[in-house]
């Protein structure tokens, strides 16, 4: 059986101290580092005081392809082979999924070595329900195929996260707006983990305006799920029940829409008076 392995090694967002020692152990001893920039990998081990040893492959979208066969015979012929992107998680919206995916086909040993990640890290501090998401990748570039991405995530309850073009963030934004209404949650984390990291919160309406402004820098969208319709018989009955226990009926509607704000007031009102009159 051969000896040779895959190995995933997840890459600092941007400052070098956050790399974990087994990274910089295997971009020592690879026989092979596979990157997305081989100048960034040179930089990174440089800062790392980790000389990279063996031979040094670029592998980005437009050639992973086509380097897949190589790098699975170097595998078999007993070589240790790390694939890293340009920061983060290898595969993750970066190079690595077909390599994978052929070392599994070819049964041979892939293993990861886990560390930074800005869908996970912008997660983390985005205030936002973190227990059920999804991940969307990046957001489609022309307004009309985004528009209708948007629309997908218009009844999606769990929080997500999506990376977007910073030139690109005030058009999605507004465009989420048109799709999602302008009161969704939703956080923009800018160069995370980096000198000039922001992290923005607000709802929808008061991030377009802010990014009109001009972003710059990496972008990660963390999008807050969507709150369930509200079932208006099951709230015009907790409207008369606080009538019934001597709340006037505007102040009962008022309270109980608080809590909806997908509800009006005037909206349960009618719906009280309606019901009063059949």
């Amino acid at each position: 059986m051969t000896s040779g392995r895959l190995l995933l090694g997840a890459t600092p967002l941007g400052q070098p101290s956050d790399a974990s020692p087994r990274l910089i152990d295997a971009l020592s001893r690879a026989d092979m580092v596979a990157a997305e920039d081989t100048r960034r990998v040179r930089i990174l081990a440089k800062a790392l005081d980790a000389p990279i040893t063996g031979r040094v492959i670029s592998l980005f979208d437009q050639v992973e392809a086509a380097r897949v066969p190589a790098v699975v015979d170097a595998i078999k012929a007993g070589a240790t082979v790390l694939v890293v992107s340009d920061a983060g998680m290898p595969l993750i919206s970066d190079p690595g999924y077909r390599l994978v995916a052929a070392c599994v086909d070819a049964g041979l040993p892939v293993q990861c070595l886990p560390g930074p990640s800005a869908v996970t890290t912008a997660l983390a501090v985005s205030g936002l329900p973190s227990d059920r998401f999804c991940f969307e990748g990046f957001a489609p570039r022309k307004q009309s195929a985004r528009r209708a991405w948007l629309g997908e995530l218009a009844d999606e309850r769990r929080t997500c996260v999506f990376f977007e073009s910073p030139r690109r963030l005030a058009a999605c934004l507004r465009d989420a707006v048109d799709q999602l209404g302008g009161a969704r949650r939703a956080v923009v984390c800018r160069e995370l983990t980096k000198v000039h990291e922001e992290v923005v919160r607000g709802t929808l309406d008061e991030l377009a305006a802010w990014a009109d402004d001009g972003v710059l820098g990496e972008v990660t969208v963390v999008l807050a799920g969507a709150t369930p319709a509200a079932d208006l018989p099951s709230l015009v009955a907790e409207v008369r029940e606080l009538v019934a226990g001597g709340a006037r009926v505007k102040d009962a509607c008022s309270e109980v829409a608080a809590g909806h704000p997908d509800v009006r007031s005037r909206q349960l009102y009618d719906a009280v008076l309606q019901l009063r009159s059949e």
